[in-house]
């Protein structure tokens, strides 16, 4: 079997991605700068938006599934009175409306409409799968197909005018949530239809938009130091900081690595449900579900090793 390329290289590295690529290729940029054996992202970012990636390599991948299940901020320019086929900038003009004179009273009557718990449709420019095949590539070749609502959570909505016809939004939402589809519908709510015309993410679970680099800034301090990239990555844990931490005995931690239930350290009080669970000596073990009854059981462990593999 052909040895896998790359070096064994543990961390969450917070891009502030560009727009005009999408996740995937930047992910690729960085994970070769790194030299990376294994990597991936937490939630993707169509070439049009810009803002916030969280790139995951190494032991930090096992992580990723509860970051894309964290909720999300982005700030948004919708442009009012143009629909598009994708809803967003990149489509194809479908139609123009007149845009009513700005109103902030009329306009949080709307926003406020659209807070909390709703359904949302998704767009068809979208990775979900209709019959096997992804959304975005029918819409490529003309095709529409009915897609069922989904809930989704918008726990903020906040907006104010910029112009005659741009609107400034910034939302805060669950997982599944297409600010695309959110903007087409606030549009319509205002009787003239809208699409987004600038797409920033701002932050993902614990991560806001302190400590991003751009592709630019990564390039040119890996030129000058071939490793000088490996100073920039968070440890695994920091993308689970919301969950509570146990802190293990010299005891339970052999048990616990070795895929055991144990009880936490003398003192210490147990959570109930997912968890961050450390050894005696402070190294980050993975996540565990705990029982304040039974103790803590893993459910994904990390593999310890030196920074060097």
């Amino acid at each position: 079997m052909a040895r896998r390329k790359g070096r064994f290289i543990d961390g969450i590295l917070l891009l502030d991605k560009p727009g005009g690529i999408n996740s995937n290729q930047a992910l690729r940029r960085v994970s070769r700068w790194l030299d990376a054996r294994k990597a991936g992202h937490t939630g993707n970012l169509d070439p049009l938006a810009t803002g916030l990636l969280v790139l995951c390599f190494g032991e930090a991948t096992k992580i990723s599934g509860w970051l894309l299940d964290a909720d999300k901020r982005y700030v948004a320019t919708a442009r009012l009175g143009i629909v598009t086929d994708s809803a967003d900038a990149d489509g194809e003009v479908l139609l123009e409306r007149p845009v009513p004179a700005p109103d902030h009273d009329g306009l949080e009557a709307v926003l406020a409409r659209f807070r909390g718990a709703v359904s949302q449709v998704p767009p068809m420019v979208s990775a979900l799968k209709h019959q096997g095949r992804r959304l975005h590539e029918l819409a490529r070749e003309g095709k529409t197909v009915e897609r069922p609502p989904r809930p989704v959570t918008i726990r903020s909505l906040t907006g104010h005018w910029i112009g005659p016809d741009r609107l400034q939004l910034t939302v805060d939402c669950s997982k599944g949530t297409y600010v695309r589809s959110l903007v087409a519908d606030i549009g319509e709510a205002l009787g003239c239809g809208a699409h987004v015309e600038t797409l920033r993410r701002t932050a993902l679970g614990p991560f806001s938009g302190e400590g991003m680099s751009t592709l630019e800034h990564l390039e040119a301090r890996r030129e000058a130091d071939p490793h000088g990239l490996d100073e920039l990555l968070l440890p695994p844990d920091q993308g689970l900081v919301d969950y509570p931490a146990v802190m293990l005995g010299r005891e339970q931690t052999p048990a616990f690595c070795q895929g055991q239930r144990v009880a936490g350290a003398a003192g210490s009080q147990m959570p109930a449900g997912l968890c961050r669970v450390y050894a005696n000596t402070g190294i980050f073990l993975g996540i565990g579900l705990g029982d304040a009854e039974h103790g803590v059981a893993p459910r994904r462990l990390l593999v310890q090793r030196s920074p060097h593999g």
